[in-house]
């Protein structure tokens, strides 16, 4: 028995003019990390793909046969290979935790460059960028993030047209507190909006003890209402506070 023999895989997926499906792109990168040599054989139209779901009774492609066996889709094949998906599924943090770690070292960057590196502008810079990569994800789907936010914002509930100027609202706040300017109006619409939110998710989650997506990342999220989003609101009313007390000193 020849212990060298090179493993092999068979994968059909989609390769058409107009599509390639990033799903086969991933399962032939996954064998071909897991020391397979990959008989690549591209679907080039509908007409293709519909055959081969028919013949092998499957409803998706790409589909993976190793020793003669189908192994299935991608998801399939992560476990054969017992590889970890980067699939979110269900309940997850990690949108958060993303922005929160890329805004922290933004404002150590910005505090660098501007050779301003105290705690306090450090700070100050943290809480400013991470409201305008928040208000980015906001405003990437405002439909979507409305959808999920009138669900527990009191005054959005009440006045929908508040759910679409929060967005704007938190960042035109956050870049005005990253420049330190017009403080006079970064102040109060930070405070504003970080004070109706606190409200609302402390309503919402620890007295009507609801279970809901927060809409702080953007609408469509698997992100849980709750201590992150009661965070977020209470970091806006202490930031607003800071600065114009930090100014007055």
């Amino acid at each position: 028995m020849n212990m060298h023999a090179q493993k092999t895989a068979v994968l059909y997926r989609m390769v058409t003019p107009d599509h390639i499906c990033p799903f086969g792109v991933k399962s032939k990168h996954l064998l071909e990390k897991h020391g397979y040599e990959v008989e690549d054989h591209h679907l080039k139209d509908r007409e293709q793909t519909d055959a081969f779901q028919k013949e092998h009774q499957v409803k998706t492609t790409p589909q993976t046969f190793i020793d003669g066996n189908r192994v299935g889709g991608l998801d399939e094949l992560h476990d054969y290979l017992e590889e970890p998906s980067m699939k979110q599924e269900g309940t997850t943090y990690q949108p958060v935790i993303a922005i929160f770690a890329t805004s922290f070292l933004m404002a150590l960057a910005i505090a660098y460059t501007a050779n301003s590196f105290s705690v306090a502008r450090v700070i100050e810079l943290f809480v400013a960028t991470s409201m305008a990569v928040l208000a980015v994800m906001k405003l990437r789907d405002l439909f979507s993030f409305t959808n999920q936010f009138v669900t527990y914002d009191l005054l959005a509930r009440r006045y929908v047209p508040y759910g679409y100027f929060y967005p704007f609202a938190e960042a035109t706040a956050g870049i005005l507190m990253v420049a330190g300017a017009l403080i006079w109006v970064a102040a109060p619409l930070a405070f504003f909006i970080g004070t109706v939110g606190a409200i609302s998710v402390f309503k919402a989650v620890y007295i009507d003890k609801r279970e809901l997506k927060c809409a702080c990342v953007g609408g469509d999220s698997n992100v849980p209402l709750g201590a992150i989003s009661l965070t977020e609101n209470l970091m806006m009313v202490g930031m607003a506070i800071w600065m114009v007390f930090s100014r007055l000193l």
